[in-house]
């Protein structure tokens, strides 16, 4: 078993003729929180999607747990996975995006055991006993049987992050998960991550909560146009960047 849950090798990304990605080069170890800072356009959403393949990039690789991401490699040279097996790994990877993407019609107990149903083909009782406890465990046991239309912003998130715990995730990918959020849910899910990180859950969150990444991260990462500028633990980065670009975008934040 590998120390690194993910290392990511001279990842490049062109969307026609921009590169967005420049040759990222990450390495996360196993039961480590890195946060992802950076301008918007910058390059770190892409980036995190390219981890579980939602975007599949140009060049370079990305490893998660040991295995190649999209990709097997046979006689030195890459062949791309089929669907089906780009849907087992990404049911690995459990990713919070910025909207909480929920079904309206569907309660949130429902909610949370649609993939375990749909792509783990649990049977049904086991799929929602699953859903409660996970629900439960980011603070929501109460709200099982509520639809999103009646959950505030928080909590909306909060089940968009137990339907991603159910599956039993390796690793977990946060994209600027309370962006969307008014100000007074923003620390009930920072919460719930913190409690996550608590438990040895690997993280790589995209976030600028300057809060959040001091106390919880073990590592800070600045992205800009499409390349790692900095990384460097929380503290040094924010009390003494290295780079000019990234004093000029943490003064605009601190």
């Amino acid at each position: 078993m590998t120390s690194l849950m993910v290392e990511a090798r001279d990842v490049w990304k062109r969307f026609g003729p921009v590169d967005v990605l420049k040759g990222i080069n990450l390495d996360v170890a196993r039961g480590s929180v890195v946060c992802i800072m950076g301008a918007s356009g910058g390059g770190k959403s892409t980036f995190l999607r390219c981890i579980n393949n939602l975007i599949p990039f140009d060049h370079g690789y990305v490893r998660v747990d040991g295995d190649l991401v999209g990709y097997r490699e046979q006689r030195g040279r890459l062949h791309e996975l089929s669907d089906k097996a780009v849907a087992r790994q990404r049911a690995q990877i459990g990713m919070v995006f910025q909207q909480f993407n929920l079904f309206p019609h569907q309660t949130a107990l429902q909610n949370v055991a649609a993939a375990l149903i749909r792509v783990r083909r649990n049977p049904k009782a086991k799929a929602l006993a699953t859903a409660a406890d996970a629900l439960a465990r980011v603070g929501l046991a109460h709200k099982a049987g509520a639809y999103p239309s009646q959950l505030s912003g928080g909590q909306q998130q909060r089940v968009a992050i137990a339907r991603a715990l159910a599956m039993e995730p390796k690793l977990m990918l946060f994209d600027e998960p309370t962006s969307a959020l008014d100000p007074e849910n923003v620390g009930e899910v920072l919460t719930v991550m913190k409690q996550l990180a608590t438990n040895g859950m690997t993280m790589i969150a995209v976030t600028h909560e300057i809060s959040f990444a001091r106390e919880v991260a073990d590592r800070l990462v600045f992205i800009d146009d499409g390349r790692v500028i900095e990384d460097a633990e929380p503290e040094k980065m924010l009390l003494n960047p290295s780079s000019e670009r990234t004093k000029q975008f943490l003064a605009r934040l601190l």
